[in-house]
């Protein structure tokens, strides 16, 4: 018996358990800081472009090592990584918690990014390897758990702590679990990944630098400093052109560090196209509705946060749901029901007003993460069985950085979208407003402050609504991408219609 069939026959649940602690505190730190940048910003005396280099830094950091994570996983043991990356992870931390000085804060998160960075692909590749085709939907749901549940819940737990005690808290909290999942690593962890004696090409990193980094930089910095800056069009001109590069010599090399000949296969690259367009239009909810009900309507960062709660915890609960149904029925009838669901909450989210509740609000967002919540996974689960075995941590590596990628450039599209329509209805209702005073009886001065706050708040409004019009849009091109999903069986290949009805009929008859 091979390795690879003992670990399929008894996978190492008891280790991806310690993997998926590590990798939970390291995505849920990079939501958790967000809602805690104004205290900080007044404690260190900054200003708030400084401070926003505490998460861009954060997301830089994971935009350039993601990319090398397949060169990593390939040539280093998963103990030796797990426990490299989590150290990491906790030294930067213990730093964060202490730091004096805003550049001991942002050297502190930098260090946690390079920790974080490796942990997801990790955590992929050893269950890839741990679970045989037929058991991964219900392998990755679990792991599901971490790429949804861990972001959503960061906005709450924050709210939360920031508004009851100081922000070096939201630190504190993670260190003893960073440090329980190290401690039980050393002793627990085992190796099950297979190693290969490969070379790391420091141009490819150079180029991968230069090229994701690039564009995450622009592309998030384009919501705050507009399309027009130099630093915003630059960093892009200057990501694709290394990403260019980065492509081209990656075709030439026998041993890349990222493969790029994974798009080969069909259901792997038509999953990678789903995901970037959902990853656009998905952010959607997780930026524009703190908007609306923050800015807008008034509410509180922990009320926000407490917003999207429930959506989290259906999330939680739906991912192994979702995986074992995707064992059963395969990705593309989950993906298709899940995006009408995603897409008709999304509806309901472009007729906003000033009138809507809270507990509606929650209620759909709960709705839209049920359906978002079948979609994902499944679809990245079987783009991923199509790879042969030893590819997938290029698969893993490629599916984490295009995620990066076009949840940024969603992000910017999506706020540039927003505050464009908002400037029109601004100045559309501003001059109605004055079209209909009476020269005579002109209003006083608090009157007037109070007639243009109350137009930007419905200017805003009317933004936000448009900016979820158009993440509708972007799903719809989803949903026809989704119609063309194949199963893929225990052999790697896709399954036709007429071998699927072969094979529903041999399961029926025993």
């Amino acid at each position: 018996m091979t390795d690879v069939e003992s670990l399929h026959k008894k996978p190492p649940y008891g280790m991806i358990a310690i993997l998926f602690i590590g990798a939970f505190v390291a995505i849920l730190n990079e939501t958790l800081l967000n809602v805690a940048l104004p205290s900080i910003m007044n404690e260190f005396e900054v200003s708030p472009t400084a401070v926003q280099w505490l998460t861009n830094g954060y997301m830089l950091v994971n935009g350039i090592l993601i990319p090398a994570s397949a060169f990593l996983i390939q040539r280093f043991t998963n103990k030796s990584l797990f426990l490299t990356a989590m150290s990491l992870f906790t030294i930067g931390t213990v730093l964060a918690s202490i730091s004096p000085t805003f550049a001991v804060l942002l050297i502190a998160r930098l260090i946690q990014a390079a920790g974080s960075a490796v942990m997801m692909p990790l955590l992929m590749n050893v269950m890839l390897t741990a679970f045989p085709i037929e058991k991964r939907g219900t392998a990755m749901g679990t792991f599901g758990l971490v790429m949804v549940v861990a972001p959503a819940l960061g906005p709450t737990l924050s709210g939360w702590i920031v508004e009851n005690y100081e922000w070096r808290t939201l630190f504190d909290i993670v260190i003893p679990i960073a440090l329980l999942s190290l401690i039980i690593g050393i002793f627990k962890l085992k190796n099950v990944t297979p190693q290969r004696e490969i070379k790391l090409d420091v141009f490819s990193i150079v180029l991968s630098s230069f090229g994701f980094g690039g564009l995450l930089y622009g592309f998030s910095s384009a919501g705050e400093q507009g399309w027009s800056s130099p630093y915003v069009y630059g960093t892009i001109i200057i990501g694709v052109i290394s990403v260019i590069a980065l492509v081209l010599r990656q075709l030439k090399m026998e041993e890349p560090m990222l493969q790029f000949r994974i798009f080969r296969y069909p259901m792997f690259a038509l999953s990678s196209a789903i995901s970037i367009v959902l990853a656009m239009a998905l952010f959607s909810g997780m930026i524009l509705l703190p908007l609306y009900v923050q800015t807008v309507r008034g509410f509180t960062p922990f009320e926000a946060g407490l917003l999207m709660l429930p959506g989290a915890l259906v999330m939680g609960v739906m991912s192994p749901i979702t995986g074992r149904l995707f064992d059963k029925f395969g990705a593309r009838t989950l993906a298709i029901l899940g995006l009408l669901i995603t897409m008709t909450t999304t509806y309901f989210f472009t007729q906003l007003d000033m009138e809507t509740t809270f507990g509606q609000m929650m209620l759909i967002f709960a709705i839209r993460s049920f359906g978002m919540s079948m979609v994902m996974m499944p679809v990245m689960t079987n783009g991923l069985n199509q790879l042969p075995m030893h590819e997938n941590p290029h698969g893993t590596a490629m599916n984490n950085t295009l995620q990066q990628i076009s949840g940024a450039i969603g992000s910017a599209l999506l706020i540039t979208i927003m505050n464009n329509r908002t400037e029109s209805k601004a100045e559309e209702l501003a001059q109605s407003a004055m079209n209909s005073i009476d020269p005579s009886q002109m209003p006083s001065e608090q009157a007037m402050a109070t007639m243009e706050a109350e137009i930007m708040n419905q200017a805003m409004l009317q933004g936000i609504n448009f900016s979820f019009f158009i993440s509708l849009l972007i799903m719809g091109i989803a949903l026809v991408l989704s119609l063309f999903i194949r199963r893929i069986g225990t052999d790697g290949k896709m399954i036709t219609k007429k071998k699927l009805q072969t094979q529903n009929k041999t399961e029926y008859s025993s």
